[in-house]
């Protein structure tokens, strides 16, 4: 990729980065990142968004782990 098409890509993710947070969709650099390039290559973004709602549901569904206490070795 040449330096001007990074740069520019960089920018467009920072600007969808700062618009995601002041929707407070919660979510990371990263996972928007992925969701993008997801929707570049054709996936319908409603049935992406509709996959995160029902990944975040499911997770609240379980507690968050517990770290077990470290086990003492004789």
């Amino acid at each position: 990729m040449d330096p001007d098409a990074a740069r520019t890509a960089r920018e467009s993710l920072d600007l969808a980065f700062h618009m995601s947070n002041i929707l407070d969709t919660g979510l990371d650099r990263h996972t928007l990142s992925v969701l993008i390039a997801l929707c570049d290559l054709g996936l319908n973004p409603e049935a992406l968004a509709a996959v995160v709602k029902e990944l975040r549901k499911e997770a609240s569904d379980f507690p968050p782990p517990t770290s077990a206490p470290p086990s003492s070795v004789p």
